[in-house]
Order: C-alpha cells, then structure tokens, then sequence
C-alpha cells in the first residue's frame, strides 16, 4: 500500500510545482529508483524506500506528461480575439447566467485555417439562444486564453478552469448552424439531465425549488442562483447541495437493502451477498453517471467497487486501503482533481471519520453515532477551511446535524423517486420539502462566523496535527494538546506595517479598481470594484488580516469602482465614507481638498476635486488622494479625466510628487496626461485593469507616456495582486511571479523598464 502512497503524493506533488520537470532528467531519476529497487534484493526496507522512490516518480512523470500535453493545446496568442470557425458539441448542461447562456463545448475541429483550438472551450452567448445538451453546432466565436483574477486568497478561477481543461474562454457570434446530434454515451446522458431539468422547472416553475430538486437529482448545479450558494456557505451546506458521496452512499445502501430481500427469493442463487453488492454498485455507477461523475461521487463509487471487487475475489482490505486506491483511481483518471478543494475535503473528511472509529470493539449506533461522526467531520475540517476559504460558520455542526438527515433521508429520496417516475405528482411534494430547507438555511445563516487571516504553510501544518490529535481513536493520551496547536491558527494574524510605513495592495478585481492602503495601525480601502464583495475584496481583506476598515474611499460612483462597496459595509465595519458622489453612499461624506489626517506617521491628502470644479460627469467627480510616508508617496485619482490632471497639475503649491502613481481610468488615454506625468514624476506606474478587456486598457498611448517618463510599469491583468510597501525605500512584489505554478502565466512585474536612481 505505501507505493499507493508515494503514487499519490507524486501526482499531488506536480500540482504545486512553479514549472515543470523536464522530461529528460524525469526519465533519468526513475530509471536510477529502478535500478535502486533490482539492486536491493535481500534488503526489504531498503527495497521498500526504492519501490517507494519509483512511484512517487512515475506518479509525478505521469502528471506531469498530462499537464505537457494540456499545455499543448493552450490557444496561440496570434488567435487571441480573432473570429475563429468551428464544429463543437454541447457538453454537459448549460448555465442561463445574468448575463447570458455559458457552456462548455468539445471542438470536433477547427474550419478556420492555421488555427487549432483547444480539445474543450467556455463559451458565452449574449443573445441567450437555446443550447441543447448535446447537440452539434458550426458557428463562429472569438476567445481568449483561460485567465482569472490572481490574489492572494478566495476563489482561484484560473486555477479552476485549467483544473477543469477548460484552456479558453469566447462569446459565440450570430451565425450558427445546426448539425446532426452526437449520439455517443455522454451525449445521451447530458440530454436526459438537460430534459428532466426541464421537466422539473415545469412542474415546479423556474426558481429555487425546481433548482435545488435538480442539483440533487442530476447535477445541475448550474440552476441554483448566487444568492443561494452564499446561504449554503454561511450555514457550511454546500457539500449537501451537490451530489455527494453521502447521497451516493445513501443510495447504494437503500439499493442493498432491497436488493437483499428480493435475491433470497430468487431459487439455486449461489451467492446472494455478491448479487446484493452488485446491484447497489450497479445503482451507485448510474446515480453517479447521471450527476455528472463529480469527484465526490467518483471517491465513493470506486470506494464501493473496491469493497465489491474483495468480496467477489474473497481477498479483505482495510478501509484505509480502500481509501488509498480510490483516491488514486480518481488521480489517474484525472491528475488535475489534485487542484480542486472538493477532492481533499471530500476524501479528507472519509478519513477523518475512518480514523475516529478505529479500535472500537463495538460501532456506535444511533444518536451517539451521528455526534461523534459530526464532532470528527466537524473538527478535521477546521484546518482546510481556513485555508481554502478563510473561515468557518459557528452554527455549521448544528445547521449540519439538522440538514443531513432532512436532505439525506427525506428531500433526495423522494427527489429521485419523483424524477424515476413517469408523472410528476410527487414533484410538487419535493419542492415543498426543499422550501422547508431554504427556510432552515435562511435562518441559520444569520448566525456568527470565525474569519481566519491567512496562515503560513507551518500553522496550518501544525494545526492538521492538532485536528488528528483531537479526533484520535480512543485511549491515545494528550488530547487536550491537539486543541493547543489548533489555536495558533484560529488567532493569527498577520504583522502590519512598521510605524512610517505604508503597504498599499492593488487588488486584482479584474476591470475595475480596488486598493488596500494599511500603516501600522489602520486600513483605508479605496474603491471596492465590481459586483459581489465576497468574489474579492472580502477574501483579500480577511486574508490580510483586515476585521474593519476605518475608511473607505469611494472616488465616484461607477460600478467598476463602488459595485462592491455595499457588500464591504454590510460585512465590516467602516469607520467613515467618504465618495465622490457622496449621494450615491448612504452617510458618506464628499471629497475636497484640503481635507487630511495622519495615521501612524502616514499622511494622507485629498487633493480633488479642486475648488469651485465643474464636474460634467461621474468620471470628473473623482476624489484623488495622496499618501505619503517621509520618502515615498502614492496618488490615487479614481477615472478623474485629462482636464482634471491638467487643473490640479496648473494649481500652485499643490504638491504632487508621488514615487507610485496609479493609473488614472485603468490606463485610458483619456487620462495620465503629460501634465499630470510630468507633476507626478512617478518612479513606478500603477495600471488596474482585466485581461484583454474589450476597453482596450491599458491604451499603448498611455504605455509609452510612462516609458518616456521612466517608469517602470506595473499591471494586474499581468501581474495579478500587487504589494507595494512604502518606506525609506520602494519596494513591491507581484503574485503570480510570488506564487508561481506552471499552469499560471507569471507577469513581467516591472521588468521593462529601468527605475532611475533617486
């Protein structure tokens, strides 16, 4: 079983590398374990660490040689943006968004010629046209690579979408036409789901019921609205909304179970027990076929395969082996599953409840049973939580204890034997049960929540330890200690700026503007970017160790700049507001000039609007800030067009000197005039905008100004998150060069120009 081990722990390994290994030296360090595993012959540890040595090798060169070949098919940037003609089928179901329909398509081939697509895409369609599961299309779409905001904590798109073989993104054009549906496995399968998806939302209507009803039954998770997964997050429900092993599992048991009593009848049957196992596997295969084949289901079902295969061939394995294999049976089916957090919370939380239970002469039973499972369940997840999404609800064990058995027992039964039956007149009964859900989840989600600022790998080490320790076997003495080394996680938080210091951190919002400026003791955010607070600016600031703001700064009202800051106050407290457009935030203030303070040796100005200034339209009515420390200043200027830069740059006495400027309107050529340039003499330009957005920022215009000016240039569509900290000397850091992986692209981080002395 250790080279199981080592197998896994090689593809794990590959996940996280900053490149990948050459092929060449890969080939060589396996043929040296090889040769290490001939040459120990009478030696067993030392054949064992060998054949040990190998497969972690062989795991990481086969994860690698996959990633290669995924890397292949990347979109070439002469083709990005570019109309591209194509033959693609519809792959899995649809997703109607706010926006407009988004797929997945699998290109048959590429009509357009000296281009190659990759073997899957996204695609967007605008004008919300009818994308039968399933079908087969010849249309035309121009895409881009697959990219993501890149920051320091939340969500990772980017991370997803390779994770996922989804290598680029395009909106679909008018002209389309449709071709012969493939008829393959798949195909039929996505056109079952998508027409019992439909079936449900007829019977039940187009809304939460009929959402949840088909993510528990097909897998459409897509229904279920961005409001809803928020609840199911605050209540830590989202594993239940989703097809998991434990449906899986339910499933397969109920199966068993009658499956049990029918084969006793059955005359001359030699052997009922493996008949009985075959059937709920059976069951089991389709129910996961049907949902998608999600990692969660693959966990049980080759968990329920590996316990079948032992009872037809006689042989007995642990639970434990039976979790190695169908761990690494999902890692050879598919390597990039390492990337995902539902893989480790899945199999991680099947440990934690295997563990628990080891060296009990009898199997608890009954309500003691449910507690200890959700006391282990609830404990071992701590440490993953906090890392993977920076927190935990303090009502999850009860929200849990409630809606396991609620969902488990009565909505997905009934769901699936509504769904099984030709009419619909158990639907409605199921939509009822999943009001009564909403209504429980509404109300637990109220509940207080435990923010965790984000720990280095050696406190979430240790506190992976202190989880272990905790949820120990009984009889292992010291647990007390387990929950010790669990609190250096739970209080951490980050150290700030020194006193005369200023970090100030860019947030990749995509196309937008959101800038975190923090001295010693005190944070101002200004602007918050686009849509939902809990996409970004959340998760930065609760990573960063950020529990209330006491400012925030809006520099005028535009979605890009305060489409998030409701959001941000309804989740933190906010010492005070000040806007731009101060109607447009209730209780905040406007900008001037003149107004100031000073936090721990940090000066912050407001330099605009100026005085008596007419505004003619929300991107003139910018405030602009400056932030300085004895020898190094930022300024701040929101969309404030060319005319205000020239107004402010003609005032006398005003000072504008700053070493770091951010780019006025995400580099548009509308703003960083040359006045203002030549006022600011910045040492380093700042440019917040989404990759390839369909502005076109940064303008090259504006590029080459500040190539004229010397300085060196900073963008977030390159270099993702950006740290500048602000003292005797200028300092910055940029993520994706910080945090490299190889399927990240790493930015050029202000490497194309060279900085002037001081």
């Amino acid at each position: 079983m250790s080279q199981w081990v080592a197998w896994v722990a090689g593809i794990v390994a590959c996940a996280f590398l900053p490149a990948l290994p050459g092929t060449w030296w890969m080939g060589l360090a396996a043929g040296m374990a090889a040769a290490a595993v001939a040459g120990c012959r009478g030696r067993p540890w030392l054949r064992q660490g060998a054949v040990c040595a190998l497969a972690l090798l062989l795991g990481l060169g086969y994860a690698a040689l996959r990633a290669q070949w995924r890397l292949e098919q990347s979109l070439p940037p002469a083709w990005w943006q570019k109309p591209v003609e194509l033959v693609a089928t519809v792959r899995g179901l649809p997703d109607p968004g706010e926006y407009g329909v988004r797929l997945t398509l699998e290109v048959e081939k590429t009509l357009t010629p000296g281009v190659a697509l990759p073997e899957r895409v996204q695609l967007h369609d605008y004008q919300r046209r009818d994308w039968t599961p399933g079908s087969r299309w010849q249309l035309s779409a121009r895409f881009k690579p697959r990219r993501g905001s890149a920051n320091a904590f939340g969500f990772d798109a980017e991370r997803w979408l390779w994770s996922e073989g989804l290598l680029a993104s395009g909106s679909a054009g008018k002209p389309r036409q449709r071709l012969p549906d493939r008829n393959d496995l798949m195909a039929w399968v996505d056109r079952w789901r998508g027409a019992q998806v439909a079936r449900i939302e007829r019977a039940l209507g187009a809304g939460r019921e009929s959402a949840l009803v088909a993510a528990l039954t097909v897998g459409a998770q897509q229904r279920i609205a961005r409001e809803d997964w928020q609840l199911f997050a605050a209540t830590g429900l989202t594993h239940i909304v989703s097809v998991s092993g434990l449906h899986i599992t339910m499933l397969a048991a109920l199966v068993a179970w009658m499956g049990a009593r029918l084969v006793r009848r059955v005359p001359g049957l030699r052997a009922p027990r493996v008949a009985t196992a075959m059937l709920a596997l059976s069951a089991a295969a389709l129910y996961s076929l049907l949902a998608g084949f999600t990692v969660p289901t693959q966990r049980t079902l080759f968990m329920l395969a590996t316990g079948s295969a032992c009872l037809l061939w006689r042989r007995q394995l642990s639970p434990f082996q039976a979790w190695w294999l169908a761990l690494a049976l999902v890692l050879l089916l598919d390597p990039f599953a390492a990337l995902t957090p539902g893989l480790w919370l899945s199999f991680g939380l099947v440990a934690a409840l295997m563990f628990s239970s080891l060296a009990r002469r009898r199997p608890l039973v009954g309500w003691r049973a449910a507690a200890s499972g959700q006391w282990a369940a609830g404990i071992a997840s701590l440490a993953p939580l906090a890392a993977l999404f920076g927190g935990f609800p303090l009502l999850s064990p009860l929200a849990n204890a409630v809606a396991i058995p609620y969902v488990s027992v009565l909505l997905t039964p009934l769901s699936l034997l509504a769904v099984a039956l030709p009419w619909d007149g158990l639907l409605p009964l199921a939509g009822w049960l999943a009001r009564g859900f909403y209504w429980v989840v509404g109300v637990l989600a109220h509940g207080p929540a435990w923010h965790v600022a984000g720990a280095p790998w050696a406190l979430l080490a240790l506190a992976g330890i202190g989880s272990v320790w905790l949820i120990a076997p009984r009889g292992v003495p010291g647990k007390g200690l387990g929950g010790l080394l669990l609190l250096p996680l739970l209080v951490y938080r980050p150290p700030g700026p020194e006193w005369g210091i200023a970090r100030a951190t860019v947030l990749d919002v995509g196309q937008g503007l959101s800038v975190l400026v923090q001295t010693a003791d005190h944070a101002l955010l200004f602007d918050t970017g686009a849509g939902e607070a809990g996409r970004v600016v959340l998760p930065q600031l609760r990573g960063l160790g950020v529990d209330q703001l006491d400012a925030l700064l809006l520099s005028h009202h535009d979605s890009d700049h305060d489409g998030a800051a409701a959001g941000v106050r309804a989740a933190l407290p906010v010492g005070r507001v000040l806007a731009g457009q101060p109607e447009s935030a209730p209780g905040a203030a406007g900008c001037a000039q003149g107004q100031g303070w000073e936090w721990d040796g940090v000066r912050f100005d407001m330099l605009g609007p100026p005085p008596g200034w007419q505004a003619d339209e929300d991107n003139a009515r910018s405030c602009v800030l400056r932030v300085a420390t004895r020898r190094q200043a930022l300024l701040l200027s929101g969309d404030a067009p060319a005319r205000m830069e020239e107004a402010l740059a003609a005032q006398p006495g005003l000072r504008l000197a700053s070493s770091v400027l951010v780019a006025g309107h995400h580099g548009s050529r509308t703003a960083s005039s040359e006045a203002w340039l030549a006022a600011a003499s910045p040492r380093l330009a700042v440019v917040s905008a989404g990759h390839l957005n369909r502005y076109r920022h940064p303008h090259p215009l504006v590029l080459e100004r500040f190539r004229r000016a010397g300085a060196a240039v900073l963008r977030t569509d390159l270099d993702g998150a950006l740290t500048l900290e602000m003292g005797d000397e200028l300092a910055w850091r940029c993520l994706r060069r910080e945090a490299p992986r190889y399927w990240r692209d790493a930015g050029p981080c202000g490497e194309e120009a060279v900085i002037p002395p001081d």
